[in-house]
């Protein structure tokens, strides 16, 4: 969803608005973001919620991320992931992680075909005050 610079490919869900969001998006069902950088915020701001409440390895992000009762080959997406960033799939994790923004380019590159652009990554991480990293 690179072209409503969703690179995570977050749903439409009306209880969470992410900062930078266009509502209503062009797509009904993801999340529309006014930049690239706003994209990446959301993803890096999804996966906060996920770890602090205990999603907090590869494997067990990917599982809520895109399981496979959506039709998702969720194993095939975890070991990508994993191979990709050199990260073991039960490495834990935390928000101040750096090795995150590694995570969410491989990410992107699983839901779009198409390599992240890392200094746009970087932006969305950015964007996170410090005190929410922790």
């Amino acid at each position: 969803m690179l072209s409503i610079n969703n690179p995570g490919n977050i749903r439409n869900n009306a209880s969470i608005k992410y900062l930078g969001e266009i509502q209503p998006s062009k797509n009904a069902s993801f999340k529309q973001f006014e930049t690239i950088g706003y994209g990446y915020r959301a993803m890096f701001r999804d996966l906060n919620a996920k770890i602090q409440a205990g999603t907090n390895t590869i494997s067990k992000i990917i599982y809520k991320y895109a399981p496979p009762e959506d039709n998702n080959d969720t194993v095939s997406y975890i070991n990508t992931v994993s191979s990709m960033t050199g990260i073991s799939k039960d490495s834990v994790l935390s928000y101040s992680d750096q090795r995150l923004i590694k995570i969410v380019a491989a990410m992107s590159k699983v839901e779009n075909g198409v390599y992240a652009v890392l200094s746009d990554v970087q932006k969305g991480y950015d964007m996170i005050p410090l005190k929410k990293k922790l």
